[in-house]
């Protein structure tokens, strides 16, 4: 990668901190457990962690409602063992990231516990208040992602404050310059303590608009939210009012300014709005985002039409600036049930060696979800287990984020080898039959797969650095090509459960890459196996 660009083309593995390794046996995952698991994940061959929330939290949304962020939950360690996480780290040659919710808080915050308390203390402005209608209702008809409206009433200060999350998430009021440079000194301590980059949840949430205006609703046929439940009723609106205000843009300058003091460091925003490819665009402008990323390959549509329009549009519009793409994260179902058989046990290593590869192809940097380099399927998670509030919510028909969140399978044993007590999730039996142990005797495995085509990548500008060109390929193949100081790589995926041929194929010889099922030549046809890929280094 480039000098004072590590970010770039890097390969980020995401750390679910509670999910983990527990080292402490009361059943969550914490800072020390990820301590003894950080030369595994150096192992694997990424350039950096992403880190998901550890910081001082009553847990309502599981660490995204920050009660303290300038503090380790007790529940995770302490400061000292994130300062022993990063420096172990940086031993091993890893970044570190770390994630930061500046949109929102926990109503156990000080800040918080201090505005709700009357509308004339140092903190009254903090958050977004509002009257009531006269007659009593909430102040608009903005809605909250996890169910119903975005409005709490307190009675402390006879007012409604909003919450676009849960209704212990109030909504900080960003238009008030004292909350904007308050988070940037919250921002500040931890690069001052040593961290690589940032990991901004939410971050085109920061803004509200100040008229608090009505959005408007949408038609039934557009109600599809991406990651949402089909019956939440957050679809059935426009958001443009609640998030994504022009005001952000300005505070996205200052968070750059201020990033910009530190060497080597950069910033992944999590963007989700009504067009999250132009809103990518539009905060990985120079001087704003060093990446950005959206639910856009989250979804359920892996055809290599959707795949090549979603990224030939983000390309359109970013031009020179940088994307990061994920199929995996801590808020989705797992991508080898979503995208193969749908079964939540069912596991398909084929596809989970492809999976892999494709992400890592794409132009831009790359998230990689914790168990992905195992072909974790997606966890069928019991209703009396289940821990989410989003799924609690919306059970049966949508059963939350839980599915994806299990504990990491370490062996075979009982729990796992994740913890010594009794897991905060259930482990399936399949996962424990995909665990690390296994995995590293086999060598066909999805583990030594994902290494192997990692180290593969490192060596290949086209893939870290080089731009993205499509093909015109017969589905469900999906053809590129990516290009980077002389070096022009073509890689063709098979998209499908059934071998594909493509006739005339006039590539020349094929490489020999690890990882996913190798397709071949054969009288200038291209066979590609179920879920297989070719590459081949072009004149």
């Amino acid at each position: 990668m480039a000098a004072g660009n590590w970010w770039r083309g890097a390969v980020i593995y995401q750390v679910y901190p509670r999910s983990y390794l527990d080292s402490d046996g009361d059943g969550v995952g914490d800072l020390p457990g990820l301590l003894a698991r950080l030369d595994y994940i150096a192992s694997l061959g990424v350039d950096a962690i992403w880190i998901s929330p550890f910081f001082t939290s009553p847990m309502a949304d599981f660490g995204y409602d920050i009660a303290d962020y300038r503090d380790v939950d007790p529940l995770f360690g302490t400061l000292a063992d994130f300062d022993r996480v990063l420096a172990k780290a940086h031993a091993l040659g890893l970044k570190v990231m770390i994630d930061q919710v500046l949109s929102h808080c926990s109503d156990r915050h000080a800040w918080f516990q201090e505005s709700r308390q009357s509308r004339d203390n140092p903190k009254a402005d903090w958050f977004v208040w509002a009257d009531a209608r006269p007659d009593g209702s909430p102040p608009n008809n903005w809605l909250s992602i996890f169910g119903g409206v975005a409005w709490q009433w307190e009675p402390r200060r006879g007012q409604y404050y909003l919450h676009n999350f849960l209704p212990s998430q109030p909504d900080l009021n960003f238009h008030n310059p004292q909350v904007r440079a308050a988070q940037l000194d919250n921002v500040k301590f931890w690069l001052d303590r040593g961290v690589d980059g940032l990991r901004l949840d939410a971050i085109n949430f920061c803004f509200h608009d100040a008229q608090l205006r009505d959005n408007p609703p949408k038609p039934v046929e557009l109600r599809t939210g991406r990651g949402f439940s089909p019956d939440n009723p957050y679809a059935f609106q426009y958001h443009w009012y609640n998030n994504t205000q022009p005001e952000n843009l300005g505070f996205l300058h200052d968070l750059r300014a201020l990033m910009d003091r530190y060497p080597d460091v950069g910033a992944l925003g999590e963007i989700s709005s009504e067009d999250s490819l132009a809103t990518m665009a539009e905060y990985c402008a120079p001087g704003r985002l060093h990446m950005g990323y959206s639910f856009e390959l989250l979804t359920e549509d892996a055809s290599p039409a959707y795949i090549r329009s979603t990224v030939e549009a983000l390309e359109a519009k970013l031009g020179a600036d940088w994307p990061c793409w994920a199929i995996s994260n801590h808020d989705v179902q797992r991508a080898v049930t979503r995208w193969g058989s749908g079964a939540p046990e069912a596991g398909d290593d084929a596809l989970a060696r492809q999976l892999v590869a494709l992400v890592c192809c794409l132009r831009g940097s790359v998230c990689l979800y914790q168990g992905e380099e195992l072909g974790l399927p997606e966890a069928e998670v019991p209703f009396e287990a289940l821990q989410d509030p989003y799924g609690k919510t919306f059970w049966p028909n949508f059963k939350g984020r839980d599915g994806c969140r299990t504990p990491m399978p370490w062996d075979a044993s009982a729990e796992a080898g994740f913890t010594s007590g009794t897991p905060w999730l259930p482990i399936p039996e399949a996962h424990r039959a995909r665990s690390v142990a296994a995995q590293e005797q086999d060598p066909r495995s999805v583990l030594h797969a994902t290494r192997a085509f990692l180290r593969w990548r490192r060596g290949q500008p086209a893939l870290v650095e080089g731009g993205i060109r499509f093909l015109d390929a017969p589905p469900p193949l999906l053809a590129f090509v990516r290009e980077h100081a002389g070096q022009r790589l073509l890689a063709v995926f098979n998209l499908s459960p059934a071998p594909v041929a493509w006739p005339a194929f006039a590539a020349g010889a094929l490489l020999a890459v690890p990882g996913p099922e190798a397709g071949h030549l054969q009288d200038g046809t291209l066979h590609l196996p179920p879920r297989g890929a070719a590459f081949a280094m072009l004149e």
